[in-house]
């Protein structure tokens, strides 16, 4: 024991005179705490922290580790912990694996100290972990990929109880790191200056003995197995030894800084034991004895350490003898004085030991010294203690190494135990031979490089990425990138701007106070606005106690605004990290009742709508809520940390609780949560940030009873960390006006345009879904449908096919496999269907099977026995091929495999005849067609033959160059390549004619075209070809960049790699340019080398004048002119045709100013007469005259006749096809009117009968009988049948090839009844139960559809397709097409008069039809607001709200629901201050009703007869009057309060009334209509006398309208111009108070502000009249729109 103690003190004591450093400060330590995203563990004496994952294996020695333990007691295992009084008052080594910076035994409880833990991939971090290894090894390749930070923090020594009275505040600060990456781990033990306080602990059974054990700091590996069945203690290392050590250790250090020590703590392919670093030499103070040692500065590496039998720290007991018989160094029992050996070699000893030869001087650190490293090296291990190195020293034997006298290291220990055999080749029992086979590993410098064979790339796996994102290649594997447009982690994308949604269940059970509440599976619903960050949570069906009591858990839906925040500068929203699939464990924990809640929230994917699926789980326990109580939220910020593959948060929430019981309490609760994703860590640039914040502004919660649905509503923005704007840009701040499918783009300063997300169309204002499949836009494959989603659409395989292995090809199931048929029949796979047959001596439908009597079965057949083969399992795998026979059992002619998709024709024995094969979707060969005598394979033949063979298992060969022969087996002069598209020419062997090449979408070289001779081949062309080259196999030489060249040979300035979408600049030598590459998605830089940059006409000019790539120049297009500073002329004339017109800057052809060949032109610089705008027709017409970008003008198409007023002609003809019909004033074919060329044409300007419109299957056969334009008909064409009402028949047949088959009301073939020519027929006629998810089509999906068939599936931008509402009601809003011309309709689809609107805006429409009903219904009655002096009462569809306002401000947190009227569609709310009372128009009902603000009171209504669509209201308090609009009939009424006196005041040259006030004061009634051709406000006396008009100019659609008592005004804003604006009522002292509106709805005034309910951001919006500036808003929870608005006060205003 004493020469052990020596040892260690003699190394703390070294270096006395070396040198002085400061020592480590507690700042210098990595960073620590919550806000570093730690955990922290429990307060107490023995705690083990909760498993620590690591997301990358840990090599700790030689083995490998997935997990580790942080102990209270100073110490990081690799597993679970026992109790502490198995190892605290114990050595080193332990039995388990063990990172001791400071094992003792010390208490963290009663706030004494924390403990923080975390694993981390924080750059800072690792950087400063690679820094001090690099500097304590300099030859060590370690780039740290995780670290492991634990901190121990002003933690005390245990005291026992009785020594309470007098415990010790001495605590101690220190901090371990292990680093690690793929093969290594370095551990880093920090103590700071003044944070080691203690050095020790008393043991818990001292027996009042008084005793302190010092603290333990070294590593031990733990037990490890010998001889198979035997563990014994396994390899340990100590730092220190004794309480003075323990005192060095923040003094001292082997880092070159003092308390800061490092270790090489392992290896993955061998590892002896720990190694300390060597920087500087130890860090010593003088030793006790005076005896001062003057040593190298620089500690030898370890490599130099000769081998030691035994160097352990000796074991109580063990004798003088033991130690004497040691070979080398025996210790005496005088302290042996160490001498710097010359040239500081190694010391020279006193004569007691013995003589040892001197070696020769150590060279420098870094030169002939063996490599620091830790990296795999095949040797074999030395025999006992092995400190030698990977690899040897250059330029020096072992022996010569051997031979050194070692300096001392810390502390050695032996491999337990000792090898049996000593020797070179012996290995250490817990050893391990690693056989590498020559063919696997480059031995290059000594490292071991592993080929890739098995890297998964983008030709394997792209179907693991969305359909709309990219698949980009990277040397360790491929990452999935969204496409411009889309946002996500690329396995799951979705359109920009587009607003999501989010479906899920909810199960567990919850503890409320004691009583256990189970959630079995409810549904939870979420809509998030992604323009402006407001997400929206609902979970219905919630049992009332516990739906009180979460109501405080909004975590539940931070979640998805977390995914789905508004993002501000340089962040990111949660979902372009995770995707569709995470995983979030959250603990709540609340205050002061300790009561835990565990959060499991699973993301499943996207469902077939693209709409996010998220499972939750709920575990625990929550604080009971009185009954009708309401919780309060403030607004709270949030810091998530970013790591590899998880994001963690911790925060602590404060809530307020209000209830009649206890009136105001106040709660917190503390929240942690990890959430857990599948990162791509081969893309190294795409590092995410390590810090980013969530502002949630605003959280509101809520329980309906009634309805038993939680809400919570969150608005959310995440930015980087302190990041507080204060201009902020109305993007951010989301106070833009964009659709709610559009993106807001910023601008410079408050500026902003407004984008329509992906998959929709429109201004970005007013946004449209462009349906995709309607248009052609994403063509699906064979056997699929296209099915339209919301901004987006899938494939959705028919009846029959699933998707195959590639997720985007529909492919046959093959029934068969699930054996269907009975037991004595046989399964016959189709494409898209299946048949059971009998087998012979069986008689019976195939699903069932009785032996016919006398008949025995015969023999299975070859093809019988092969397919049963294949579908009994013998040789059944995935994918795999299965034989079709006929009823004989013959093989039948054609074959085709399920999987693939592919057919082909077989001969009698199986066997494959060749040139039959097909691909799938395209027509299989006639296989009963007698096979030709053929010729013999050409050579094309037989190189095509030889790549089309399919592989053993029958899957295609995928990716190989197939050559195109032609009917007579010679090469085709044209060849392609189906999966790259490169195209090119070739002679009569098959060989590339060179410079033929052209890349996908290039025009192809004329290959039959005389070979020009050819000048020699450039640089560039020499280059390109020896790319090109194929490989003898056929295959192409894939991921080679091919560079392109310039017909004339040179180099094209842009070159771009095809692999990598990668684009540079290149010299005339191909050189790349500096500074030139871009990513891919990223604009290529203009390569151009012009003095200025080309204009649009330039550019427009040159592209055209190109000639080709033959040299010929390209006739008949136009070349625009360019004057000499590169704009257009004004006047642009067609050099082939001779048409002339004049165009403006942009080169756009002003309209009416085209002349024909010879007509004088027009001069095109006489300024531009105002014009009336373009009419339909004229914008149809021009559209379709314009020419191609290329100059061409569009034959064939079909040019409208418009009138000189602009009116469509009522007959229209086809200049092309000479067919004439008649149109209405929409320009849209008068059913029945069409006549061929030739025939008299119809007159058109006799009116039309009456008639009933065709149905569906009327448009459907009317549309197949049509012959074709030359007169024949169309022969083999399926005509629908239809009844004498025009609905289909139930049978259906084909005329030409005799099948009949049943069809639904929609002429829809009914699964499973066609049969063939004189087979019996299927009673049609008998029910067929509708699926129970199914409903019948409403009127406008049935019109929808129809018009889409009548337009083929691909209606014109312009054409009219009726839009409905997912309950296939009509939307209250039709447009046509795309344009902007739009109209309001009722709830049958009739246009309502004088709405129609030609300009941008959309008119405001509103719904006719409520929404449909919520089950349970709550009673309609009365809950009054909180007391409030003034509120504003708003109409938010089925309910009445109420908001209350503090002086001006809105009380958002106090704002609650008033009425819930179920079926109702609230517009119009008047207040009368008199009775207390609210009156509202229903637009559903057709009613007009009141309630008294009292409560429990129940609505009574008042007038429910002759109202067709009343809207806005008024009540005169002073006349005990009421004044409503109708906007149907278009009338004004009034009437007594109580719905008597009923009178009509005007119902004349109104068009669309909206809005009406009452002023008391004076007996006058304003009113507004938004007549689209001439919107007004007018006003009258109460009884209809005086009516005049106010305003008539500068409105485009007045829909709020308000009186300013303060100034004498009536004010009224404007959706149409956007603008707020007051008159004085006889029309003059018009003033503007705000020009920039989003879409108001209904308005009031009050104290100096306009408060407005908007319909883009759904809420209540407050401007005020003195600064015209936005001043407050209120989003309410549920997103809809809001109607009218009225100032309820508890006293007359």
């Amino acid at each position: 024991m004493e020469r052990g103690r020596l040892l260690a003190v003699w190394l703390l004591c070294w270096s006395c005179g070396v040198c002085v450093v400061t020592a480590i400060q507690r700042a210098d330590l990595l960073p620590y705490g919550p806000l570093s995203g730690d955990f922290i563990l429990a307060e107490g004496d023995d705690e083990t922290s909760r498993v620590l994952s690591l997301p990358k294996p840990l090599y700790f020695y030689d083995s490998q580790f997935t997990q580790l333990y942080v102990a209270t007691n100073g110490i990081i295992s690799a597993q679970d912990l026992p109790m502490e009084k198995q190892y605290v008052d114990d050595g080193l080594p332990t039995d388990f694996p063990v990172v001791a910076p400071f094992l003792a035994d010390i208490d963290t409880s009663g706030g004494r100290g924390q403990i923080y833990y975390r694993v981390t991939e924080t750059p800072s971090v690792l950087n400063r972990v690679a820094q001090e290894v690099h500097r304590g090894f300099p030859d060590a390749r370690f780039a740290p990929t995780h670290a492991v930070v634990a901190t121990w923090e002003n933690v005390a020594a245990y005291e026992e109880p009785a020594r309470a009275a007098g415990a010790s505040n001495k605590v101690n600060t220190f901090q371990a790191v292990i680093g690690y990456d793929e093969t290594d781990s370095y551990a880093l033990f920090l103590y700071p200056e003044g944070g080691l306080n203690f050095f020790g602990t008393r043991p818990k059974e001292s027996y009042n003995v008084e005793i302190e054990l010092p603290a333990r700091v070294g590593f031990s590996r733990g037990e490890v197995t010998y001889l198979i069945f035997t563990r014994t203690e396994g390899p340990h290392y100590s730092v220190t030894t004794d309480e003075q050590s323990v005192k060095h250790l923040y003094q001292v250090g082997n880092t070159g800084t003092p308390g800061m020590w490092l270790f090489h703590t392992g290896n993955r392919y061998s590892f002896d034991n720990i190694v300390p670093a060597a920087v500087g030499g130890l860090l010593a103070t003088p030793s006790p004895r005076g005896r001062g040692f003057s040593l190298d500065a620089t500690t030898p590496e370890y490599a130099e350490f000769e081998e030691y039998p035994d160097n352990t720290l000796y074991p109580d007991g063990q004798d003088e003898e033991e130690e004497e018989e040691d070979d080398d160094y025996p210790l005496t029992s005088e302290d042996p004085v160490f001498q710097p050996a010359p040239g500081g070699g190694a010391a020279e000893h006193p004569d007691s030991l013995p003589a040892t030869p001197s070696p020769a001087p150590p060279a420098p650190v870094g030169e002939g010294l063996p490599s620091m490293t830790s990296e795999p090296g095949l040797r074999p291990q030395q025999a006992e203690r092995q400190y030698a190195p990977a690899h040897p020293p250059e330029g020096g034997a072992p022996e010569q190494q051997q031979q050194q006298q070692p300096q001392l290291p810390l502390e050695v220990v032996d491999l337990y135990p000792p090898p049996r055999r000593p020797g070179p080749a012996a290995l250490s029992p817990d050893s391990h031979v690693v056989a590498v086979d020559e063919e696997d590993v480059d031995l290059d410098t000594r490292v071991i490089q592993y080929t890739t064979e098995n890297k998964e790339t983008c030709a394997r796996f792209q179907q693991q990425c969305s359909q709309n994102a990219l698949c980009s290649d990277y040397a360790t594997g491929f990452c999935c990138h969204c496409q411009p447009g889309f946002y996500g982690n690329g396995r799951h994308c979705l359109p920009d701007g587009a607003p999501q949604r989010v479906s899920g269940k909810v199960s567990g059970t919850v503890m409320v106070g004691t009583t256990p509440v189970e959630l079995g599976n409810i549904d939870l619903h979420a809509y998030i606005v992604v323009g402006d960050g407001r997400a929206y949570t609902a979970i219905s069906e919630v049992p009332e106690p516990v739906g009180w009591a979460l109501m405080p858990v909004a975590p539940i839906g931070e979640l998805f605004g977390w995914l789905f925040a508004l993002e501000l500068p340089n962040s990111q929203a949660g979902f372009k990290i995770t995707g569709a699939q995470f995983s979030r464990h959250a603990e709540v924990v609340f205050y002061p009742g300790n009561q835990r809640l565990s959060i499991v929230q699973t993301g499943r994917g996207l469902d077939d709508h693209n709409h996010l699926t998220v499972d939750t789980a709920l575990s625990g326990s929550v604080p009971f809520l009185p009954p009708g109580a309401e919780v309060a939220m403030d607004p709270f910020k949030e810091t998530y940390q970013y790591y590899p593959s998880v994001a963690t948060s911790t925060s602590v929430r404060e809530f307020t609780v209000r209830s009649a019981e206890h009136g105001s309490e106040s709660f917190s609760f503390q929240l942690k949560q990890n959430i857990t994703y599948r990162d791509c860590r081969h893309d190294s640039r795409s590092a995410g940030p390590e810090t980013l914040q969530v502002n949630v502004e605003r959280a509101f919660v809520m329980y309906v009873k009634e309805e038993r649905i939680l809400r919570y509503a969150i608005t959310n923005k995440i930015s980087p960390l302190g990041v507080e704007p204060q201009l902020v840009n109305p993007c951010y701040s989301g106070s833009h006006d964009c659709d709610t499918t559009a993106q807001c783009v910023p601008l410079e300063g408050q500026a902003f345009r407004c984008q329509c997300a992906t998959g929709y169309r429109g201004d970005g204002r007013n946004c449209y879904d462009v349906d995709e499949c309607a248009e052609g836009l994403a063509p699906c494959g064979a056997h699929a449908q296209c099915v339209n989603l919301p901004g987006s659409h899938r494939c959705q395989c028919q009846s029959g096919y699933e998707l195959g292995f590639d997720g985007r090809t529909c492919v046959d199931v093959d029934e068969c496999s699930s054996s269907p048929c009975h037991v004595n029949a046989r399964c016959l796979n189709g494409l898209g269907s299946f048949q059971c047959q009998c087998q012979y001596g069986f008689a019976g439908d195939g699903f069932s099977c009785s032996q016919q009597a006398g008949q025995t079965s015969r023999p299975k057949s070859q093809c019988e026995q092969h397919r049963d083969s294949v579908q009994s399992g013998a040789n059944q795998g995935v994918g795999a091929f299965v034989p079709q026979c006929d009823t004989d059992g013959r093989y039948r002619p054609l074959q085709c495999h399920s999987s693939t998709g592919h057919c082909w024709c077989v001969d009698s024995r199986g066997q494959e005849r060749p040139g039959t094969r097909a691909p799938p979707g395209s027509a299989p060969r006639d296989c009963d067609r007698p096979e030709q005598p053929e010729r013999p394979k050409s050579q094309c033949e037989q190189h095509r033959d030889s790549v089309q063979t399919t592989s053993p298992e029958g899957y295609p060969i995928l990716g190989a160059y197939v050559p195109q022969c032609d009917p007579s087996g010679e090469y085709t002069s044209q060849q392609c390549h189906g999966s790259s598209g490169h195209c090119w020419c070739v002679d009569s062997r098959g060989q590339e004619r060179a410079g033929t090449r052209t890349p996908p979408g290039a025009p192809a070289v004329d290959c039959d075209r005389p070979e020009q001779p050819e000048h020699p081949k450039s640089q560039c062309e020499q280059h390109r070809d020896s790319v090109q080259t194929t490989s003898p196999e056929g295959y192409p030489i894939l991921g080679a960049y091919v560079p392109q060249c310039y017909p004339s040979g040179e180099y094209a300035p842009q070159q771009c790699h095809g692999s990598t979408g990668h684009c540079w600049c290149v010299d005339a030598n191909g050189q790349e340019r500096a500074g030139t590459r871009t990513a891919p998605g990223t604009p290529p830089l203009d390569c151009s080398v012009s003095e200025r940059p080309k204009t649009e006409c330039e550019h427009h000019r040159d592209s055209v004048q190109t000639t080709s790539p033959e040299g010929h120049p390209t006739l008949g297009a136009y070349v625009p002119q360019c004057d000499p500073s590169g704009e257009y002329t004004p006047l642009q004339c067609h050099g082939s045709s001779g048409h002339c017109w004049c165009v403006d800057s942009r080169g756009q052809e002003r309209a009416g100013t085209r002349t024909a060949p010879g007509a004088p032109p027009t001069d095109c610089d006489k300024p531009v007469e105002p014009e009336r705008p373009k009419s339909q027709c004229e914008q149809h017409r021009d559209s379709v005259q314009t020419t191609s970008p290329e100059g061409y003008p569009n034959i064939g198409a079909y040019v409208p006749q418009c009138d000189p007023s602009g009116q469509y002609t009522s007959r229209q003809c086809h200049g092309s096809t000479g067919h004439c019909w008649c149109v209405d004033n929409r320009g849209q074919e008068r059913a029945g009117t069409r006549t061929a060329p030739g025939t008299p044409a119809v007159d058109c300007d006799r009116p039309v009968e009456p008639e009933r419109p065709q149905t569906q299957c009327e448009q459907h056969r009317d549309s197949v009988q049509t012959t074709s334009p030359e007169g024949y008909p169309i022969l083999g064409a399926y005509v629908p049948q239809c009844d004498p009402s025009g609905e289909y028949t139930s049978q259906q047949c084909h005329g030409s090839s005799g099948h009949c088959w049943c069809v639904d009301s929609r002429g829809q073939e009914r699964a499973g009844t066609r049969r063939p020519p004189g087979a019996p027929a299927v009673d049609c006629d008998r029910p067929v139960p509708a699926p129970p998810t199914q409903q019948p089509e409403s009127v406008c999906e049935r019109w929808r559809s129809s018009l889409m068939e009548h337009y083929g599936g691909k209606p014109e931008p312009q054409q009219y397709l009726p839009q409905c509402e997912p309950d296939g009601q009509f939307s209250p809003v039709q447009c046509y097409g795309e344009t902007t011309y739009c109209w309001c309709v009722d709830q049958d689809g009739r246009e309502v008069p004088g709405t129609r609107s030609h300009d941008i805006v959309k008119p405001a429409c509103l719904p006719s039809v409520a929404p449909p009903t919520v089950r349970p219904l709550p009673r309609p009655d009365v809950t009054p607001p909180l007391r409030s002096d003034v509120s504003l009462l708003y109409a938010q569809g089925q309910k009445i709200a109420a908001l209350p306002l503090n002086g001006t401000k809105l009380n958002t947190a106090q704002a609650r629901t008033l009425l819930t009227l179920h079926g109702s569609i609230v517009v119009g709310i008047a207040f009368d201050c008199q009775e207390n009372r609210v009156y509202w128009t229903d637009l559903s009902a057709r009613t007009i009703s009141r309630a008294s603000l009292a409560p429990g009171a129940e609505p009574e209504t008042l007038i429910s007869t002759n109202l067709v669509s009343p809207e806005g209201l008024a009540v005169d308090v002073k006349r005990r009057l009421m004044f409503w609009v109708d906007s149907n009939p278009d009338v004004i009424e009034s009437s007594n309060l109580d719905g008597s006196g009923r009178r009509t005041l005007f119902d004349t040259e109104l068009v669309n009334p909206r809005a009406i006030i009452v002023v008391s004061s004076t007996g006058t009634l304003y009113w507004t209509d938004w007549n689209r051709e001439a919107p007004k406000i007018e006003s009258s006396t109460v009884d209809g006398q005086n009516r005049r008009v106010i305003v008539s100019d500068g409105i485009g659609l007045p829909n709020a309208l308000t009186y300013d008592h303060s100034m004498g005004q009536v004010c009224w804003a404007d959706a149409g111009t956007k603008r707020l604006e007051c008159v004085s009522p006889d029309g003059s002292g018009r003033r503007l108070i705000h020009a920039a509106l989003n879409y108001p709805f209904s308005m009031v005034y009050y104290r100096s502000h306009f408060y407005y309910s908007d319909w883009r951001r759904d809420g209540v919006i407050v401007v005020s009249k003195e600064s015209s500036q936005f001043t407050d808003e209120y989003l309410p929870e549920q997103r809809s729109h809001l109607y009218g608005i009225a100032i309820a006060a508890s006293r007359c205003l």
